[in-house]
């Protein structure tokens, strides 16, 4: 008797079921390719092959049931089959069941954040960077970078953690555990948070490894992407640099895996699967017997508890080998200066240019002004798609909201009570580099966020130039603040230090902190003459002089014991449950129906151990024209919770206006 192929295919939809079909094509797909085939009304969608069965070509209604779960009639064909070859094997597929299981998601969008979306292959022979060339020093290990290697390498324990101040040659050290694993004939994944970083790790690591390098992040266009990826599948590749997206990177007997600046919430998905790189990276390292390597000289609050229960290894570096020190750190008290840049910083940044050297200025916040506000009725300008206020940008004349993009021509007169007595509140780093420009004559300068960086090579460029000290003072956001190795740079200036710490988000101190060290870390680190300004009007904060004095274990145990207190991470686990619909009521509804569910079924689970805090309206609470409200889980147990919210899923009916979004162990709670 004549057989026939089916294909059981998951698609990229918030759906947890899987479909058959006939491959009607003529085609003989495998396990791991895409193939084309109608779904519901929709004539044609993209799902993924996840598992084959031949079968008679005619079905008898018994066997469709029993093989399908469907009569015969029931089962649609396909259109063509994608791809030559599989764009991923079982033990992807086994890591897909677990992202799906893990962070609540269907099998189909599992496997859509995992693997690149091209429909053809692009040549890699090009590179579409230009060269970012930072001066390098003869390499003379520090006793702390040799005991680390050795430790790491001899340790019988898996997990490890590099931890020392800024400039203490971490990435040094994860180069040489690289190396070492690649000799071994083991392969090895660096994972960096930022794109910025994963070019300035790409010029060491090519420099030392050549073609063996494959590089993965978001910039890269979908061929180019796809072509790294399948030189990865053949072998040609045994180490690959990437940001998040890198971690699930189809690499041969993985061996290593290095989370650089571990701390960073880049390593966080906000979309769906909301899933951490780091957690990702420890299912991997275990199935594999893998070592993974975490540093940063600001370790998550989880990490740091993981090293002092014994769960990770902590290995310690203090000095640092470029010849450098670390640099003298003042705070600026701004309650009563109106200017943006201080007078004391305005004089290090003169200094600095007539020594030759260069300096840095972070501000955390792009565009010109923050928003218009109304002097008549103190009203704010406000995104109507979105609760946040709008970003004036000078260079186009518009406001922009930041979260849905919508944009507006600035207007004349208060559109709430129509007063021409308006201005602009707040600076962002627009403003500050038309600051600089007026105030600074003869010097050069350049701006690096979000907006300068769209334009294609605009953000490599930049960094070339600061690097061959073409540039005096670089202005930027969080894209200067981490990692970025630059000899020349002697002053940092911080403006408006403690604008995150009103943030309503438990993590918000965290974050700041963080921030504020690294950013700090990027002076002095080849000559002993770096300089800090700290500008901000909370100058007695906690936070803020725990950050000056680089007292990191200072902080992280004070604000342990404050998460202690209130039973979060580390020492309880959270899932947040954000619900949005574009129909206010609606959501209301879906919110009392989340809630009275979550309830009965804690109810009917007799459980103590886990919390509901909630339903509530998002601090955030519309986005894009969507209403937003959430329900907050806590428990100790993270097995307990899991199995919670995947008996809560299945056991509540939401109507189809509104969607639920399911984030375990959430890095933002806005």
């Amino acid at each position: 008797m004549a057989s026939e192929t089916f294909v059981r295919l998951a698609f990229p939809i918030p759906v947890e079921d899987t479909f058959w079909y006939r491959v009607g094509d003529g085609s003989s797909p495998s396990v791991g390719m895409r193939v084309e085939a109608p779904l519901g009304r929709r004539k044609k969608a993209t799902g993924y092959v996840v598992e084959i069965r031949q079968l008679p070509a005619v079905l008898d209604a018994a066997t469709a049931i029993r093989e399908f779960s469907v009569p015969p009639e029931k089962l649609r064909n396909t259109i063509r089959t994608v791809d030559s070859e599989p764009l991923f094997d079982e033990e992807a597929l086994e890591l897909a069941t677990w992202l799906a299981s893990m962070y609540h998601c269907a099998l189909g969008e599992a496997l859509s954040a995992m693997l690149p979306t091209a429909r053809r292959e692009r040549d890699t022979a090009t590179d579409e960077f230009d060269e970012i060339e930072v001066a390098r020093h003869a390499l003379v290990l520090t006793e702390g970078q040799r005991a680390a290697i050795e430790g790491i390498l001899q340790s019988e324990q898996l997990w490890s953690y590099l931890y020392g101040p800024t400039g203490t040659g971490k990435t040094e050290v994860f180069l040489q555990l690289a190396e070492r694993t690649l000799a071994e004939g083991r392969s090895v994944l660096y994972l960096v948070p930022e794109i910025a970083l994963t070019r300035q790790v790409e010029q060491d690591v090519r420099a030392r490894f050549g073609e063996r390098c494959a590089i993965i992040h978001s910039r890269l266009s979908p061929g180019r992407k796809l072509a790294e990826w399948r030189r990865i599948q053949r072998g040609e590749a045994r180490m690959v640099v990437g940001a998040r997206s890198a971690v699930f990177a189809p690499l041969h007997d993985l061996g290593l895996v290095i989370i650089d600046e571990e701390h960073d919430t880049g390593y966080k998905s906000g979309t769906t699967p909301r899933y951490h790189a780091r957690q990702v990276a420890m299912y991997l390292t275990r199935r594999a017997n893998a070592r993974l390597v975490m540093g940063s000289a600001t370790p998550s609050l989880e990490a740091w508890h993981a090293c002092k229960t014994g769960a990770v290894r902590r290995f310690d570096l203090s000095a640092r080998p470029g010849g450098g020190a670390f640099p003298s750190i003042h705070i600026v008290d701004m309650r009563e200066c109106t200017d943006i840049i201080a007078p004391e910083l305005a004089q290090a940044l003169r200094d600095a240019k007539a020594a030759g050297r260069q300096s840095i200025l972070f501000l955390n916040r792009r565009g010109f002004a923050r928003t218009l506000v109304c002097d008549t009725c103190g009203a704010d300008l406000l995104c109507r798609h979105c609760s946040v206020p709008l970003t004036y940008h000078k260079r186009t004349g518009r406001l922009v909201c930041h979260y849905c993009g919508f944009h507006e021509p600035v207007p004349t007169i208060c559109p709430s009570c129509g007063s021409l007595d308006m201005h602009w509140a707040s600076f962002g780093t627009e403003r500050v580099e038309e600051t600089l420009a007026a105030s600074f004559p003869g010097f050069t300068f350049a701006r690096l966020d979000t907006d300068t960086a769209s334009r294609k090579g605009a953000m490599e460029q930049t960094l070339s130039d600061f690097a061959h000290g073409s540039i005096d003072v670089l202005v930027g956001t969080q894209m200067v603040a981490k990692g970025l190795n630059f000899p020349g740079v002697r002053v940092v200036g911080i403006l408006m230090a403690d604008q995150g710490l009103a943030i309503p988000d438990f993590r918000a101190s965290e974050r700041v902190f963080s921030l504020l060290v690294q950013v700090a870390g990027r002076a002095g680190r080849h000559r002993p003459d770096g300089e800090v300004y700290i500008q901000t009007r909370k100058p007695d904060s906690d936070i803020i002089r725990l950050a000056a004095s680089g007292d990191v274990a200072g902080f992280l145990e004070k604000e342990i014991e404050r998460r202690r207190q209130l039973a979060f991470p580390p020492h309880g686990r959270l899932c947040r449950l954000v619900l949005r619909s574009r129909f206010e009521v609606a959501v209301q509804q879906a919110a009392d129906v989340l809630d009275k569910a979550a309830r009965r079924l804690l109810h009917e689970l007799n459980s103590r151990t886990i919390d509901i805090f909630g339903p509530a309206e998002c601090p955030l609470g519309m986005i894009a024209d969507n209403y937003r409200m959430h329900l907050l889980l806590r428990s100790s147990s993270f097995a307990t919770l899991q199995a919670y919210v995947h008996a809560l899923r299945h056991s509540v009916q939401l109507p189809d206006s509104v969607y639920l979004e399911i984030d375990v162990d959430p890095q933002n709670m806005l």
